[in-house]
């Protein structure tokens, strides 16, 4: 049984601003990228690399990272920005870097931020997503944010998401790291238990005895050779 999105309302009204706007003496209204208004290759290619930028996170645009057919589509314009949107989110490789190690709630709000172009209202509306995550799939997931009603109404069809809100540090919301502080916490501890089992157990079979032996018998040896050229040395001269 697919459980209904449950409702949540904004905390603030902060969560309502559609666009930067004119406020904050640093910060410029964002640049739009649209299809309709992309007349030559390079502009349809600009706002190619932007998507990739808004969804996979990447200021450099990874070879391994980029989806040819989803690309193709879009420069014939057989499909929407919507659509290329949608491909890029679904794709395996953004399953891979992003979906994979993540949770549910840390998956809500990066794509609330990259998709939407917002963060979370609050802690409501992360489960209410969580909860559409855990019993439609990613796909389902998916598909219903980039189906919902604000998404339509903010982009369209044919504009390429973008961050909608003020922020309030010096990085973009495309920039969320995608893993989040507990699998980084997770994967330090796999290191560093690793890195300690590894040294008791090469230290528990080290035969120190035999060790010893071998340094003792280098010493001597390096000696014994000291001494021989020093009497060469000495009978030349």
């Amino acid at each position: 049984m697919v459980l209904p999105l449950l409702e949540y309302k904004p905390t603030t009204q902060n969560h309502r601003v559609r666009n930067f706007g004119t406020a904050d003496l640093n910060e410029d209204t964002p640049y739009l990228y649209r299809l309709e208004t992309a007349n030559s290759p390079g502009e349809i290619q600009a706002l190619i690399w932007a998507a990739y930028r808004q969804i996979f996170n990447e200021q450099e645009i990874l070879k391994f990272n980029r989806q040819i057919t989803l690309e193709t589509q879009l420069k014939n314009r057989s499909i929407t920005v919507k659509d290329f949107i949608r491909g890029l989110v679904k794709s395996e490789r953004f399953y891979e870097l992003v979906v994979t190690p993540n949770s549910n709630y840390r998956l809500v709000e990066i794509c609330l931020k990259r998709i939407l172009g917002r963060t979370p209202y609050n802690r409501q509306e992360e489960i209410a997503w969580s909860i559409q995550i855990a019993t439609k799939g990613w796909g389902g997931f998916v598909d219903a944010l980039i189906d919902s009603a604000e998404y339509d109404q903010v982009f369209g069809d044919y504009t390429l998401p973008y961050q909608r809100q003020r922020r309030n540090t010096d990085r973009p919301f495309s920039f969320t790291p995608r893993y989040g502080a507990d699998y980084r916490e997770r994967a330090g501890i796999v290191r560093n238990r690793w890195y300690v089992q590894t040294y008791q157990t090469s230290a528990k079979n080290v035969d120190w005895g035999a060790l010893s032996a071998v340094l003792v018998a280098i010493t001597l040896g390096i000696t014994f050779l000291l001494i021989l050229n020093w009497f060469g040395i000495s009978s030349v001269q």
